[in-house]
Parts: C-alpha cells; sequence; structure tokens
C-alpha cells in the first residue's frame, strides 16, 4: 500500500484529493468509493484480497479523511465528487476501470457508468439504488454534519458502533480498523470525526424526499453486481429485485443480520467482490 494524492478542481480553485494504492502497476485497475461520511481506508481488506490480480485506488472524497475540505460547502454534491473521479480514472490510466462504490460511492460509480464511452467495465454498487427512500436519508441526517468531540479512539470506536451499526458483526479489530481511521486530531488535542461537518449542506438545503435516479439506472450497459444488507433501510427488496428488470439487469446478493451497508471486511463479502471482478 502507498499513499498518494491529487488534485482536483472546483469552482473555487484547486483541492487535494488523498488516496491509497494498493496492488502490481501494471495490473488492471479497480477504484473503491466509500460512503457519505467514510473514507478509503475502509476497503483495506477488500484491497489487500483483490492486490494480487488488480491495481486498487481507495479514494478519500474531497472533505473526507486525508484529502482538503472545501472552503464553500455548497460545492459538495455529486458534480464535484464526479469531477474529481474522473481525474483519478485518469491518474490511473488504461481505457477501463472496475468500480466498487458503498451507498456513496455506488451513486458516483453509477452517475459514470450511465455516461456515454464510460470507462467502467463492472460495477459493484453496495447498498444503495436508483430509489434512495426518505426514511433511509433522513436516518443519515440525523448525526451527518454534527462536529462531535472525543476523547480517545475507544470513545470514537463507541460511537462508529453506534451510528455503524448497519455495518453488520465486525470483529473487534475490525471496529477498531475504522476507528483509527476515523479520528482526527484537533487543535485543542482531542479528537473529532474525519469529515469536514459541511458535508450536511445537502442534506440542509432543501427539504428531504424520496430520490428517483431510474433515469440513470436505465442508461448503465455494464454488467453490475448489487450488494444488499437485508436489513437495510436505504435499499429495500423491492428497489433491488427491479434493479434486476430495468437497465443492465442487475445480480443481487443479499447479506443477513446487516443494514446499511455491508462493511466488505469479511471473508463473505469479499469473496462475493473478487468473483465478480475477477472471474469475468
Amino acid at each position: 500500500m502507498s499513499e498518494r494524492s491529487f488534485l482536483g478542481l472546483s469552482a473555487a480553485g484547486f483541492h487535494r484529493v488523498a488516496y491509497t494504492q494498493w496492488g502490481r502497476d501494471d495490473a488492471p485497475a479497480v477504484l473503491c468509493v466509500h460512503g457519505l461520511t467514510r473514507n478509503g481506508r475502509d476497503f483495506d481488506p477488500l484491497a489487500l484480497a483483490l492486490a494480487d490480480r488488480r491495481r486498487i485506488a481507495c479514494p478519500d472524497v474531497v472533505g473526507r479523511g486525508k484529502s482538503a475540505w472545501l472552503a464553500n460547502p455548497a460545492l459538495y454534491g455529486y458534480p464535484q465528487y464526479c469531477a474529481d473521479m474522473a481525474a483519478l480514472i485518469a491518474r490511473m490510466g488504461g481505457d477501463q476501470v472496475d468500480w466498487v462504490g458503498t451507498s456513496m460511492g455506488g451513486l458516483i460509480g453509477m452517475t459514470l457508468a450511465a455516461q456515454p464511452n464510460s470507462p467502467i467495465r463492472r460495477l459493484v454498487i453496495n447498498d444503495v439504488g436508483p430509489l434512495i427512500s426518505k426514511v433511509g436519508l433522513q436516518r443519515i441526517a440525523d448525526y451527518v454534519g454534527k462536529d462531535p468531540v472525543f476523547e480517545d479512539v475507544a470513545a470514537v470506536e463507541a460511537y462508529l458502533r453506534f451510528t455503524l451499526m448497519g455495518f453488520g458483526r465486525l470483529t473487534d479489530g475490525q471496529w477498531r480498523h475504522l476507528a483509527e481511521h476515523s479520528a482526527r486530531q484537533r487543535p485543542d488535542g482531542l479528537l473529532g470525526l474525519a469529515y469536514d461537518p459541511g458535508i450536511a449542506h445537502a442534506f440542509t438545503a432543501q427539504p428531504m424526499q424520496d430520490v428517483d435516479l431510474w433515469a440513470l439506472w436505465d442508461r448503465v450497459a455494464c454488467p453490475v453486481l448489487v450488494l444488499r444488507g437485508a436489513d437495510s433501510d436505504l435499499l429495500t427488496a423491492e428497489t433491488a429485485e427491479e434493479m434486476t428488470r430495468r437497465g443492465p439487469g442487475a445480480r443481487i446478493v443479499e447479506f443477513p443480520h446487516t443494514g446499511h451497508a455491508p462493511a466488505l471486511m469479511s471473508e463473505e463479502q469479499i469473496a462475493v467482490v473478487r468473483s465478480f471482478l475477477l472471474d469475468a
């Protein structure tokens, strides 16, 4: 693994986007893109499992992890995220990339895959779809944008075990891994969460409602694997089933004892993704 970065461009100027890279420099590329408040280190176990056959880039989307924060929170949104990821695809080189996206990362991938001449060869969408329920969005809005303060990493871990309980049955070591990479050092010596509270702007700028992206989904042409937590409140079973009949006709894999979203850390979940990407 190596830590790298590149410059993205917004209406306010350039900003640095950090990412970790795994695998051989001459191998086919995979991009793994995280959820709304998360960061690229969530994918460490998956990237390690793919690194023998693929070159994997796991970015911290702008405003998260080790990437820069935008001075104007109104710029946090899918147009900016897609532009930054297009720059990362260009940096990876080659004509095609595979994509693994959790929640927000899945929507970015779906948006890019729906474009003419898209470089996305295969798409894994983790627990999100073209119809996003208001209920699921409201649950996320209830905690995103808050800026809690923690005494130590153990307190961060306790917070994540509650807010991210939908990730499923993780080991103590996996929760500690998430906590260590979810904390940022504050000027007062205490810890905060490793994202800009300004990313909540999209949730507060307009009334909460269901999000309908079926028109995008119907333009996706590459093979798609959709992963769903059996108890998810963001991707309903009905929407997942409809995704098998419309657009690219996705394959659905559902994981029990999991909500939003499968953490992609267990051997079972990693094996499903690896098979889809490598056995094509």
